[in-house]
């Protein structure tokens, strides 16, 4: 008998709350389990009567600063450790209500979103999960930066990182599905800015929410959080968790090898845009397990 990879909710609901990274505002979230065809939406329940906002390329109305969802003037934003975490986890169906239009930033990374989805408990539906199967490679380029996708028999992403900055340099880094743990090897992993960049940010009343306690903050020659780095290459892990967290708004996983090269969310997202249109490069359907 052929078995398939089955879609995935979680077993119960989970309650998180933090400060917006870029409000400040106290935010509550609360993920509940789902049903099979569902897929991932978000709730605002601070505006009753709200349509429901589907985490899909299709909703995006902003990349500036941060990935915003949109619908019918209801807007959720900063979405994108959150979308790490069920893509990390290989969750598809979940409804997240929240009380403000923030996800809250917790402490930089997709891990306290990825310890309570584990905590809560991943339950196995009964449908079988579809995936976006690669069939020709697909690339697109922005002068020295790229995202590109070519056929493999299970979902990898390589991001490849350059900053000019001796605390950064050059980093490259594979997370295999197969291989590789989400939660343990990627999900910790925090956001990071460099001094001059959030003070510039406050001048704009941005990062009001932003501290050492949720975010790697770099100056000339020095980190200035007194704990250091979770991982040496904690920097290209935390590009790789975005990245993640963009991708997933295709709305069904990847059976590719995803390739980003100093990319960010806007030009992931100009490459979901390039991989929706070329219908024949790809083709949908359950994947059978090995």
């Amino acid at each position: 008998m052929t078995k398939y990879f089955l879609q995935k909710t979680l077993s119960q609901s989970v309650s998180v709350s933090g400060t917006g990274v870029h409000s400040g505002k106290q935010t509550h979230l609360t993920i509940h389990p789902a049903p099979e065809n569902h897929g991932i939406k978000f709730r605002r329940i601070d505006l009753p009567g709200t349509q429901d906002i589907p985490a899909l390329f299709k909703r995006v109305v902003d990349t500036s600063l941060a990935t915003v969802l949109g619908a019918n003037g209801a807007i959720v934003s900063t979405i994108e450790h959150l979308m790490a975490s069920f893509a990390g986890l290989g969750i598809d169906n979940a409804m997240v209500e929240v009380d403000d239009y923030e996800i809250p930033i917790m402490d930089g990374s997709a891990g306290i979103f990825t310890q309570s989805i584990t905590n809560a408990g991943i339950m196995e539906q009964t449908a079988p999960k579809h995936f976006l199967i690669v069939k020709k490679p697909i690339k697109i380029v922005d002068n020295d930066k790229y995202v590109m996708v070519y056929p493999e028999p299970c979902f990898k992403i390589t991001c490849k990182i350059d900053f000019q900055h001796p605390l950064i340099g050059e980093q490259e880094l594979t997370f295999d599905r197969a291989k590789n743990n989400f939660e343990k090897d990627i999900s910790h992993a925090r956001t990071f800015g460099f001094i001059k960049d959030i003070e510039l940010l406050k001048k704009f009343s941005l990062g009001k929410g932003g501290s050492l306690d949720n975010a790697i903050i770099i100056d000339k020659d020095r980190i200035l959080n007194e704990e250091g780095l979770r991982y040496p290459d904690e920097f290209v892990r935390h590009k790789l968790l975005d990245s993640l967290g963009d991708f997933s708004l295709l709305g069904m996983p990847i059976q590719g090898h995803i390739i980003t090269r100093k990319s960010g969310h806007t030009l992931n997202h100009l490459f979901i845009e390039s991989f929706l249109k070329n219908k024949n490069a790809w083709e949908t359907g359950p994947t059978k397990m090995e």
